[in-house]
């Protein structure tokens, strides 16, 4: 039965979103195909940095990449905080959006009941790119540990260093990984802010907003940069 002002097409639209999300989600991260995915390819360069990182007498250069690295997943936890305030001041005036909702030949969301679930839902999102961006740039700070612990040549045998160099690389990964959560997360709010439309262009937007995604991970120009030999011809 319809609640508070949803209808069945909401429901099959909802379900298409997050049946979209987790299946991309699974594609790229659990299975073989994601094997040959962007992320996926760069994950393996984080362990050749960190193979020759380890080789270098100064690792000021390492330091400053890892905070480069660092400092993105710090603009967008700040982004995530001020969606989540943009979000929940939509929930301030519901009456007074759904007037301008309701003179757009767009047509929109008719319940207020409705509209302050899809509010709350879109909140989550954005709470859930938080937690993941917050997270990610914690690990980076750990991975920045990481490699300061490194031990030079002179200090431990082959072994100790290359052990050392792989805990800075998994970390490193891991904080990539955490990272790249949360930037899908704000895709798929871009895709989420269909509903408040209809769920018809909820399930367009969902389409629009996987395929973007998909083909930057498997049929981009930067994933033909990887495959390019060391000598490439300018473009």
């Amino acid at each position: 039965m319809p609640f508070d002002g949803f209808t069945i097409v909401d429901y099959i639209a909802l379900a298409c979103f997050v049946g979209a999300w987790l299946a991309y989600y699974l594609a790229v991260e659990r299975t073989a195909v994601g094997s040959i995915s962007l992320n996926r390819l760069m994950n393996r360069h984080r362990y050749r940095w960190m193979r020759v990182q380890a080789g270098r007498e100064n690792r000021i250069i390492d330091a400053n990449i890892n905070s480069s690295l660092q400092n993105g997943t710090a603009f967008f936890a700040s982004t995530s905080l001020i969606a989540i305030g943009g979000s929940l001041a939509l929930l301030r005036s519901p009456d007074e959006v759904l007037g301008i909702f309701a003179h757009l030949s767009v047509g929109g969301t008719a319940a207020r009941g409705a509209w302050e679930l899809k509010v709350l839902g879109l909140t989550v999102i954005f709470v859930y790119a938080f937690f993941k961006f917050s997270w990610s740039y914690r690990l980076f700070n750990y991975a920045a540990i990481l490699i300061g612990a490194v031990p030079e040549k002179k200090e431990g045998d082959e072994e100790a260093i290359l052990v050392a160099s792989w805990r800075a690389a998994s970390m490193s990964t891991v904080a990539g990984r955490h990272f790249n959560r949360g930037q899908r997360a704000f895709f798929f709010s871009l895709a989420y802010l269909g509903w408040f439309i209809s769920p018809y262009v909820l399930i367009a937007t969902t389409g629009f907003v996987l395929y973007v995604m998909w083909h930057r991970q498997f049929a981009s120009d930067a994933l033909a940069a990887l495959a390019r030999g060391p000598w490439p011809d300018p473009p």
